[in-house]
């Protein structure tokens, strides 16, 4: 192939890394790996998916953004160059992109109205009618959540404010494409990891956090024996890069050809990874520092019956003699007791208690935020991160519809490049309404569920049989030796061949099994407070 030279380009490499980085590096790391981790075993989770990262996150990393660089098209463009046949798989990358895009701008616009509401003090969901406050404020007042999918409920207006807010953000960090991309992304790709940071100091010292550190780092090798582990290692390492979306492929294609693309999906892929263990650091201390407080709460409960059961002194019972007095009256009256129906108050119970999406970011944290001290301010810097993290994702999402489309030569040249993206937005926020219905959150889980699950692993597998048994490995790795200087080592070589495509091909037979057994219902969250949320009012 001829070097390419008429296209656009970013300012350096820096701000390309910083744009591949913000896009691989998004909410999941900060929501579903603590939650994964929490899960199977703290850091017994660790083992498979760092042998995920090495044999298919990394190398499929390298692949996109060679090709992309090398080619310089989009994911359309790459693919159809490649073999006529192969044109689909950028098709579906651009659609998978485009409805990726639909639901996770809806999350930006729920992280907005937190926000706003964030500068409240005393803060919102600290007292509503019922006593499951964050609850309450999450399902009711932010939701207004229907029963079930078959209820549709009607548009709530403050969602449709919010979502055209983020729809807003999004079109004007991107109004000029790479450009002013580049140039936003400076501050949504290095703002998290200071907040994470602060986050990170003050959460050590929280009450407690040790014992979520403890929780996080103390490997239950026997979790290694779940399949369902390498099966969740193996598909978070694979979302968490962005693969297969087409906004990789598009970013790289901005890219000098002479460029050390292999380098590149390194610094990357190993920046992701630290990040979702850097992250997980201040999530389990506040999580232990959380499951202290239910703890304390359950014997404190605990406490006041028997006190008033045994008609003991008051003070007399306290947090640190609780056991002593609690096996003392068993002893003494133990019909007595059971007959009180005391809580069982465990901390490693509580500790268990894991949430991930929505739940982690919207009633978890929320609900530990409001013990920290100068809470109003945690709040606003917490919700601030995550729009950060979700909004330097989106750029990536809007990039694999866009380059495509635009490569194709389908949009005529008459419209300006501004105003196709603003049209683009405009669809997209029209279409993402569904998810402001009161049934939203429900289609929103469906969203998730599969459209960012198995088209992407089948995208995966064909970008990868194309690459080394279309194009031809040895044409491959001709180019990358005449873009990097060097030919790829017997690890590129092993992976691409044969190792990714069969990770690959037993993730996706293992997904479909384990979907195949499930019964989904997408009805109301929990049927415990089904009477409380819909008999209170607004």
């Amino acid at each position: 192939l001829e070097e390419i030279t008429q296209r656009p380009k970013g300012d350096n490499k820096i701000q390309y890394l910083l744009t591949c980085i913000g896009f691989a590096v998004g909410l999941g790391n900060v929501w579903r790996f603590p939650y994964l981790c929490q899960t199977y075993g703290g850091g017994a989770f660790l083992i498979p998916y760092v042998i995920a990262l090495v044999f298919e996150g990394l190398p499929l990393l390298h692949m996109e953004l060679a090709i992309g660089q090398r080619l310089r098209m989009g994911s359309v463009g790459v693919w159809s160059s490649i073999s006529p046949y192969q044109g689909g798989v950028g098709v579906a990358s651009m659609l998978v992109s485009f409805l990726v895009g639909l639901f996770y701008n809806m999350i930006l616009a729920w992280i907005l109205w937190y926000f706003f509401h964030s500068f409240q003090s005393p803060l919102p969901w600290r007292d509503c009618p019922i006593n499951i406050s964050v609850n309450y404020f999450w399902y009711r007042e932010t939701l207004n959540i229907t029963p079930n999918t078959e209820t549709s409920g009607s548009l709530q207006w403050w969602l449709v404010l919010c979502l055209a807010s983020a729809w807003c953000i999004v079109y004007i960090c991107f109004i000029r494409g790479i450009e002013t991309v580049g140039k936003a992304i400076y501050a949504t790709a290095t703002f998290p990891y200071l907040v994470l940071t602060i986050f990170l100091i003050t959460a050590l010292t929280l009450p407690g956090a040790s014992d979520g550190l403890i929780y996080l780092f103390t490997p239950n090798v026997k979790t290694l024996k779940n399949p369902k582990v390498w099966l969740d290692a193996a598909t978070q390492i694979f979302f968490s890069l962005s693969l297969a979306f087409g906004g990789l492929i598009a970013f790289s294609s901005y890219n000098p050809q002479k460029n050390n693309c292999e380098r590149d999906a390194l610094i990357v892929g190993c920046v992701n990874s630290f990040t979702s263990i850097y992250a997980s650091i201040p999530i389990f201390a506040i999580l232990g520092f959380k499951a202290n407080e239910n703890n304390n709460n359950c014997q404190n409960w605990n406490i006041l019956t028997l006190t008033n059961a045994f008609n003991i002194g008051v003070g007399n019972i306290t947090l640190e003699n609780y056991g002593e007095w609690l096996n003392y009256l068993n002893k003494t009256d133990p019909s007595e007791v059971e007959s009180l129906n005391l809580k069982a108050c465990n901390l490693q119970t509580f500790l268990e208690e894991s949430a991930s999406g929505t739940g982690l970011a919207f009633i978890l944290f929320t609900e530990a935020v409001i013990e920290m001290p100068a809470s109003q301010v945690w709040a606003v810097l917490f919700f601030v991160t995550l729009f950060c993290l979700g909004l330097s994702s989106m750029f990536g999402n809007l990039e694999g519809v866009l380059t495509p489309l635009l490569d194709l030569h389908i949009v005529p040249p008459w419209i300006p490049k501004e105003a196709f993206t603003g049209l683009i937005c405009l669809i997209s926020f029209a279409v993402a309404l569904i998810f402001t219905l009161g049934s939203g959150n429900y289609w929103l889980e469906i969203f998730n569920s599969y459209v960012g699950s198995v088209p992407l692993l089948i995208i995966a597998f064909f970008e990868i049989i194309a690459v080394a048994y279309v194009y031809g490995i040895n044409r491959f790795n001709d180019d990358i030796e005449w873009m990097t200087g060097r030919r790829p080592n017997i690890y590129w070589q092993a992976t691409w061949r044969f190792i990714s495509p069969f990770m690959l091909l037993v993730v996706f037979v293992a997904y479909v099994v384990i979907e195949a057994e499930k019964q989904p219902t997408y009805n109301a969250w929990n049927p415990d407070y089904v009477s409380f949320f819909f008999d209170v009012p607004l």
